[in-house]
């Protein structure tokens, strides 16, 4: 398993409602990206498409859950809370 750059709350990652993606930015300029429906199901590394690093996504399964069924628009710190 490869180590991770580091730990990331999902709360403090933006997220993109049209595409149900979560980002946070990446030291190389670019962004860690990772789907809603990867999270739900257990996946918990965003990784970047420019360079080897990945994050740890942490969060709770129970408030994810939720927040899929409440998408309308908001951003995610509103919702996952």
């Amino acid at each position: 398993m490869a180590s991770v750059y580091d730990e990331v709350e999902v709360e403090d990652m933006e997220f993109d409602v049209e595409d149900m993606i979560f980002y946070y930015p990446c030291p190389c300029g670019d962004l860690f990206s990772i789907e809603l429906e990867e999270l739900l199901a257990g996946e918990d590394i965003a990784m970047c498409p420019s360079c080897s690093l990945t994050i740890r996504v942490i969060y709770e399964t129970r408030k994810l859950r939720s927040f899929n069924k409440n998408v309308s628009g908001e951003k995610v710190k509103d919702v996952v809370r």
